[in-house]
């Protein structure tokens, strides 16, 4: 039984913490690895396996890199603001920033009883005056710099938690937080110019060694569309709209146009005959949600608008529709409808008796419309015969000669939504003044501190807008009554510049030093969840490049190498949740057996970007390693004084192939996060020890080698228990303090090597043969053995098949 239990766990992190051991040495820098786990939540009061397999993990990744010679920055903070906590704080009356702080002690002594390598020099807390005082500031930069903004927009609105939510956080038209149904509702609201930076945001990818998944995800989130945009007269009215098109070669098979509901021309271009039928559709629109009105298999609706305009490549007078289908928030908020080609306009003509015209054939495909391929221009005028790519250009040119067209790149990214109807977060640092308008906070009088004392009972008004003290205050221009801002930032702002934070979290004065962070940045590897794709990780890089532009930072991407770890499921099956009852604790697993047994179980029990099920009969296999780990160190030091034999015979070379070959494979695969090799190949060389053990005469300098090399290739993986046997086997403090053993290309070359041999396809024997013989001395060597000669006695040999290193086939009959 090994030795091993919490107790060790306690021993090793307060020596750990009195000597200082994981201490950042500034002075270090240009050896620096920055690696940063995803900011945690401190939503509730305990760490679960799933924030195990993300920090614990990633931790032993960072130990493995400081063995490899790199001064480790790993800092760890809390993402104290948002909604979880300020809706527990409505459900229980327990004040918000009363819970969040209770549960930052308690997840701070979980991660420090994790025993990983956090600095906590460096901690952040984004709800502290002393980091949300330059998110401010980070706000006013942006306002400065013409990419904060204010305006009325229709927004995602979710009447359960009562607030605005962004596009993002809206997941198949309900709220990503409570998920209930998500309504729009008119608002004035303050936005992040994200689109400025659309086209950088997809060139960048190049840059960065960022999954390929995830860059797709941002891809299509940004929808950078390349085509042209079309200008339309409206008949006997002096106004025109653009529809965004990338066919214009289709031009000649519009047979209708369709406005957003929200478009501002609707009300302009509605004749009183149809004025009714359209205030009703539109109510009847703002109940749905954007993804039900974009649902391809949706029946489309519509109204009619009493308008017309006119084709402009041929004159012809189209009507002029509302329907949910075209939304204004994407492009123009209208479209040129081509019901020959595109099968949304299909089934909306169809279904209302509009005209359908196809105008671009191919001889190859059949008549049934929409055609939605490619081919020849057909009843489109001069253009006639034109290959669909000739003909876009030709019409395209013909429209800009007019003013009616011109070569457009359009995206789907919209900005960035930042208000937030809540009292838990960063207030907005804005005053306004009847006299002077929108007055941004001088910086000089940041933090615009939250006040404690709000009643924050959800009715549909922001928190502060009740706190007389809050929004009552002088204009910073004329001296002025003036009011307060009463909307907080989005929570996602204080987690897009976090990590430049942390490096310089003592700094009053700036939010970091630009010489300083410039060292420090970029982040050499980010670990966490894929679900910020669009989100988190797109928000980090706008406002990094936005930093870099106003000439704060020099890098232009936050995060250099980013991986994603898998989702550790219940028992079930089914994701982690306290309704299903199927959420692990770690805390009794770690009691019974210890946190390296446990960090070591959920290495070698899932592939890292995978994840899977939990089930702790993993556990106990893991357990039983440990403890051999153990013996086998034991019976060294109890045979140590022994007479040593100094040969490297066959046993021995075997052996140090092995250690050699187990430090190749585990320094390639650790690197590649890809521990539960990692692991077995550990395994495999703790076996190999075993064996040799068994000899009676034992080379015991090398077995001190080779348990010494596996005791650091180990650590990572297990960093208590590896310091434990360092000490063991006599040996100064601290094992990382040591290098990554380095491995010798010469002692993975064999001299000989042991091949199984099949008959007909089962293995009937094995041999041993030169690392260097010829297929042909191989295949002698294995006819020749008295084993394989018995089974094929009495057979013909048709065939032997030999594959180098691995099997000899024989197929005989």
């Amino acid at each position: 039984m090994s030795s091993y239990s919490t107790k060790i766990d306690e021993k090793w992190q307060k020596k750990w913490e009195e000597t200082n051991l994981y201490e950042f040495n500034e002075d270090n820098v240009d050896n620096k690895l920055y690696c940063l786990e995803m900011f945690s939540y401190p939503s509730g009061s305990n760490l679960h396996a799933g924030h195990w397999y993300n920090y614990g993990l990633t931790d032993s990744w960072a130990r493995y890199k400081r063995l490899k010679g790199y001064e480790v920055f790993q800092p760890m903070g809390f993402d104290a603001f948002g909604l979880p906590a300020e809706n527990y704080a409505i459900k229980t009356g327990v004040h918000p920033k009363d819970s969040t702080m209770k549960n930052i002690q308690t997840m701070e002594k979980q991660l420090k009883d994790m025993g990983a390598m956090f600095d906590w020099n460096y901690n952040v807390v984004t709800c502290e005056p002393d980091y949300y005082k330059w998110t401010q500031w980070l706000f006013l930069k942006l306002y400065e710099n013409n990419l904060a903004f204010r305006k009325n927009a229709h927004v995602n609105w979710c009447p359960e938690c009562n607030t605005v939510l962004a596009n993002e956080q809206v997941v198949e038209g309900f709220c990503e937080r409570c998920e209930n149904e998500v309504t729009k509702k008119k608002l004035t609201q303050w936005f992040f110019k994200i689109t400025e930076y659309a086209e950088e945001l997809l060139s960048g990818h190049k840059d960065i060694d960022w999954p390929d998944k995830t860059k797709a995800m941002q891809r299509n989130w940004i929808g950078k569309s390349v085509g042209s945009e079309v200008v339309f007269k409206v008949k006997d009215k002096n106004v025109n709209f653009t529809a965004f098109t990338t066919r214009p070669d289709t031009l000649f098979g519009v047979t209708y146009a369709v406005l957003a509901p929200e478009n501002p021309l609707v009300e302009k271009l509605t004749t009183k005959e149809f004025k009714t039928d359209v205030d009703r559709y539109i109510e009847e629109t703002k109940k749905r949600s954007e993804v039900e009105r974009q649902a391809s298999n949706d029946e489309k609706t519509g109204v009619f608008t009493g308008s017309y305009a006119t084709n402009p490549i041929n004159g012809e007078k189209i009507p002029i529709w509302v329907a949910d289908y075209v939304l204004y928030s994407y492009g123009t908020g209208a479209v040129m409808a081509v019901p020959g080609h595109d099968e949304r306009d299909f089934q909306f003509a169809t279904k209302y008796d509009l005209p359908i015209r196809k105008v671009i054939e191919n001889s190859e495909t059949d008549d049934s419309l929409p055609f939605t391929g490619e081919g020849k221009l057909t009843n489109s005028g001069e253009f006639d015969g034109l290959h669909w790519q000739d003909g876009k250009k030709a019409i395209i040119n013909k429209l800009r000669q007019n003013n009616l067209g011109q070569d457009k790149v359009q995206y789907k990214l919209r900005d960035w939504l930042v208000s937030r109807q809540r009292y838990w977060g960063a207030p907005i640092p804005i005053i306004y003044c009847d006299d002077c308008g929108v007055v941004p906070v001088p910086e000089k009088d940041l933090p615009v501190k939250l006040p404690y004392d709000v009643d924050f009972t959800p009715d549909g008004i922001s928190p502060l807008k009740k706190h007389e003290g809050f929004i009552n205050t002088n204009c910073p221009k004329c001296n002025k009554k003036a009011k307060r801002e009463t909307d907080t930032l989005d929570t996602f702002v204080d987690s897009s510049w976090y990590f430049l934070r942390y490096p310089d979290n003592k700094n009053n004065s700036q939010p970091f030093d630009k010489k300083w962070i410039d060292k420090m940045l970029p982040v050499d590897k980010y670990v966490g969840g894929p679900e910020h794709a669009c989100m988190h990780l797109l928000y980090a890089r706008f406002i990094h490049k936005a930093l870099r532009d106003m000439g704060y930072i020099n890098s232009s991407e936050p995060f250099k190498s980013l991986i994603h770890q898998g989702i550790i499921l219940g028992p079930d099956g089914n994701k982690m949740s306290k309704s299903k009852g199927n959420v692990i604790s770690p805390d009794k697993y770690i009691h019974e057996y210890g946190s390296d047994v446990f960090r070591l179980y959920l290495m070698f029990g899932f592939a890292y970007t995978e994840g899977g099920p939990w089930d702790e009969n993993g556990i106990k296999p893991i357990k039983r390693f440990v403890d051999r780990v153990e013996r086998i160190i034991l019976t060294y030091l109890d045979r140590k004084d022994e007479p040593t034999n100094t040969k490297m015979d066959k046993a021995e070379k075997e052996l140090n192939y092995l250690r050699h070959n187990t430090i190749k494979s585990v320094d390639s695969d650790t690197d590649k996060f890809q521990f539960n090799t990692s692991i077995a190949r550990m395994m495999e060389l703790l076996n190999g020890l075993f064996k040799y053990m068994e000899n009676d005469s034992l080379n015991l300098d090398l077995i001190k080698n080779v348990l010494e090399d596996f005791i650091i290739i180990l650590a990572p993986h297990a960093p208590h228990f590896s310091e434990e046997m360092w000490q063991q086997m006599g040996n100064e403090y601290s094992v990382f303090n040591q290098s990554f053993p380095s491995y010798d290309e010469k002692a993975l070359i064999m001299e000989t090597q042991e091949l199984a041999v099949q008959i007909n396809g089962k293995v009937r024997g094995k041999i041993e043969v030169d690392s260097g013989a010829t297929n042909e001395e191989i295949e002698k060597i294995a006819l020749s053995d008295q084993k394989i000669s018995d089974n094929i006695a009495g057979k013909t040999v048709r065939k032997v098949i030999v594959i180098k290193g691995r099997i000899v086939n024989i197929v005989a009959s």
